[in-house]
């Protein structure tokens, strides 16, 4: 089960308990690293849901019900209960049972000043990830925040990157969530943590680590070599694809507006759009959905930074979109099996359609040239680095890209909370560092929720940004059929998201 790993469990010699850790795999270890003062690498969601049974007499809300409600599904998720501890010699750090876990500290009661409206929510969001988790306790928490206007409540969580990744994200929401207005609560079993490692097993795991280097890479190309069918052919394959990578990773985008230092301070906004509409304009454009966002992200990027005084056609800019490369059996489980795309937008380009092509003929190279497996090779890698090269690698990286989009496929069908109604999730993606901006969407119930996070100094007219996207899509529809998708194609969750 998640938490357990059974190659490094042992038996404390003083007292024969057994105790419990697992070692943080390269890729999540490389989030941790990557966290400075102003860079949190905590993936997050603000979900909007009806208050429904969980009103109270005074309209607030039922936090008493919704905490008891965490506390009985906690043992589904153990990792939740699992805070990290250092390994001496600059080894990798291990999750262990948390001794001290207090619920109270994770599951947290705030409100906004009645009534509040959405874009006091988006600022109350903002501020909650602005601020880094603990990294002496779990890594997690989620905020109920009642007095919002129209008899609703938004909770708003965060995760550390290195628990999980967005694609596994939405199956473990959904421990807290349920298809129909179910509003029993188990029997909370009772937290037993598991004794942590002593100093010196710890100084043990670690020289062991270093010394088997030789023997696990023996090991893995003796894996490889039983499992490929032309050994020496894939061997060279994946030559050219590390190359390729290596030389796109440390060949600089282009310097805009929306890169440079990035502060402490965040602003978070979010649209909707009618997952239909987008569908309908993917089959007039045949392509892949995925294409489509990308054709209106580079519109909107086009529009924007021209308004800032850019010529966007003289700009070498790109994206990274991670890709998810988790394996069946291990959908569920907490950990990241991400990789990801470097995808240059064609912001050169004026017209939607030429655009469109450009974007799915890079994304097709990118399949052909399996990237995102050089991405996931270079990841196991620098598992291998000490933790100061580790760091130094992964920040040079980041100046290969302007931006990060992620788009997350989600449930097709309404979602509760004991018996709440959820109405719509506006996902965070972390800002790594020169990137001012980061874009994530997932589809909820019929349509797309896009949120964007921003660092207000790279980004200081967020709300522009959003009017961008909205009139991207609406140029995109015209361009397709003008007569069917001119207008309402994109439009704010409400009324007020135009005055936000």
């Amino acid at each position: 089960m998640p938490g357990g790993h059974n190659s490094n469990q042992s038996v404390s010699r003083s007292s024969m308990a057994q105790y419990m850790y697992e070692p943080l795999s390269a890729q999540d270890h490389s989030f941790l690293v990557l966290e400075t003062p102003n860079l949190h690498m905590h993936v997050s969601s603000t979900q909007i849901f009806e208050l429904g049974p969980l009103a109270t007499e005074n309209g607030g809300v039922d936090f008493a019900r919704i905490k008891r409600f965490v506390a009985s599904v906690l043992h589904r998720i153990p990792r939740y209960r699992q805070k990290l501890m250092t390994v001496p010699l600059d080894g990798t750090p291990v999750w262990v049972d948390d001794a001290d876990f207090q619920l109270d500290y994770h599951v947290r009661h705030t409100s906004l000043p009645r009534p509040g409206d959405e874009s006091q929510l988006r600022a109350l969001s903002a501020r909650v990830m602005a601020q880094p988790l603990d990294r002496e306790r779990p890594l997690w928490e989620i905020w109920v925040a009642e007095g919002l206007s129209g008899g609703r409540f938004a909770l708003i969580s965060k995760i550390h990157h290195c628990m999980i990744d967005g694609s596994s994200g939405v199956d473990i929401s959904q421990i807290l969530q349920s298809r129909t207005p179910d509003r029993r609560i188990g029997k909370t079993p009772r937290f037993i943590p598991r004794p942590a490692p002593e100093r010196a097993e710890l100084v043990a795991l670690a020289l062991r680590h270093r010394l088997a280097l030789p023997l696990r890479a023996l090991r893995g190309i003796r894996e490889f070599r039983r499992e490929s069918q032309d050994f020496w052919g894939e061997i060279r394959m994946r030559t050219r694809i590390l190359a390729r990578l290596f030389a796109d990773q440390y060949s600089l985008a282009s310097e805009s507006p929306v890169n440079g230092l990035v502060g402490p301070h965040r602003a978070f906004g979010w649209i909707d759009m009618d997952l239909g509409e987008l569908k309908a304009l993917r089959r007039a454009y045949d392509c892949k959905l995925n294409d489509l966002v990308l054709t209106i992200v580079t519109e909107a990027f086009r529009n924007y930074l021209r308004r800032r005084g850019v010529r966007p056609e003289d700009l070498e800019f790109r994206i990274q979109a991670p890709v998810s490369v988790r394996p069946e059996e291990s959908q569920g489980k907490l950990g990241n099996h991400v990789s990801g795309w470097l995808v240059r937008l064609p912001l050169e380009e004026e017209n939607p359609h030429d655009q469109l092509a450009a974007i799915r003929e890079t994304t097709r190279e990118l399949k052909q040239s399996h990237q995102a497996l050089g991405v996931e090779m270079m990841m196991k890698a620098i598992g291998e680095m000490p933790t100061g090269l580790l760091s130094l690698g992964v920040q040079a990286a980041s100046g290969a890209v302007n931006s990060i989009v992620t788009n997350v496929p989600g449930p097709q069908f309404p979602l509760y909370l004991q018996g709440a109604r959820m109405l719509a999730l506006y996902p965070q993606v972390p800002l790594l560092p020169n990137i001012g901006i980061g874009i994530a969407l997932i589809s909820y119930d019929g349509k797309v929720c896009w949120g964007f996070n921003a660092d207000p100094q790279l980004v200081p007219d967020l709300e522009s940004f959003l009017a961008a996207v909205q009139t991207s899509l609406e140029r995109v529809a015209a361009a397709a059929a003008p007569d069917e998708f001119s207008e309402g194609a994109a439009h704010p969750s409400q009324a007020e998201q135009a005055k936000a």
